[in-house]
């Protein structure tokens, strides 16, 4: 499944600006290694995480949930935040240079000029779905880019919410908020222990749960029905596990025309929440 829809609007080129800075970090990240010093990210205190990229920080700012302890930016950052006057902010705010924020989120972190250090969001309960009409559910997907970029794709979907495994699925971090690209701060997720109660659970509530399957026996298209749907999708590789395709209230598959059967599990999610999304209508 992949990252986005490839849409001609949903990504913009690198500005000569951001073009620079990368290759900037870049030859400042290969002179590190050359020299033999350590590129990992900052110790941070346990239960805070270091978010960074300009769509990220800009929504984390936004979010009346997320605490903030400390910001790192560059001049340029902050302008293109809109952020006028940084002492107003409710923490402290480190101008420095790209290398200061190379050495607090790790060298590989593509930050563009600001990072924050910030308390992790307090997951939430099934008993939070309320109202909930669209929810996915996320059997061991434990790839961090995979689980951001379908964050992405459920909030421009307006899904209400996001269920994981407590264990086999990625912690809150730099790099699945990097790929959720803002989302992380509009989708509730929810950790259960045990998925295949879970799944029960959102059952109960009125939910069609649909596992995706490559081996479906009808179309996704042809199997959604009612008013709440939950979207259970598998690792890459292994798929739904046994215990979750016999839990589930149906399976059903993405037909593909063409050689490759098979998507990247953000992608399959982009589209499948696409076809339920159509199906229910604009969110209520």
């Amino acid at each position: 499944m992949s990252d986005e829809p490839k849409t001609p609007s949903s990504k913009k080129s690198p500005s000569p600006k951001d073009a620079h800075y990368a290759r900037l970090r870049r030859d400042h990240r290969d002179r590190k290694r050359a020299r033999g010093e350590s590129g990992d990210p900052a110790a941070l205190p346990e239960g805070r995480v270091a978010l960074y990229g300009l769509h990220t920080v800009r929504a984390a700012l936004d979010n009346p949930q997320r605490t903030i302890h400390r910001m790192l930016a560059t001049e340029n950052a902050l302008a293109r935040l809109s952020i006028g006057d940084a002492a107003a902010l409710p923490f402290p705010v480190e101008i420095v240079r790209p290398p200061a924020i190379d050495a607090f989120a790790g060298p590989d972190a593509v930050h563009q000029g600001v990072a924050i250090e910030a308390d992790a969001l307090e997951p939430r309960t099934l008993e939070d779905l309320g109202a909930a009409r669209l929810v996915i559910v996320l059997d061991q997907v434990t790839d961090p880019h995979n689980v951001g970029a379908l964050m992405r794709s459920g909030v421009a979907m307006a899904a209400d919410a996001l269920v994981t495994t407590a264990r086999h699925s990625p912690a809150e971090s730099g790099v699945l908020a990097k790929a959720a690209s803002g989302a992380l701060e509009h989708l509730p997720v929810i950790h259960a222990r045990n998925l295949a109660n879970a799944i029960g659970e959102i059952n109960n509530r009125g939910f069609q749960t649909i596992g995706l399957d490559s081996d479906g026996p009808e179309p996704l298209e042809e199997t959604v029905a009612g008013g709440r749907i939950a979207l259970v999708l598998g690792a890459e590789g292994k798929g739904l596990r046994e215990k979750t395709r016999a839990t589930v209230s149906d399976l059903a598959r993405l037909d593909m025309p063409g050689a490759i059967r098979s998507l990247n599990v953000s992608n399959a999610a982009v589209l499948a929440l696409y076809v339920a999304r159509r199906h229910l209508g604009a969110p209520q």
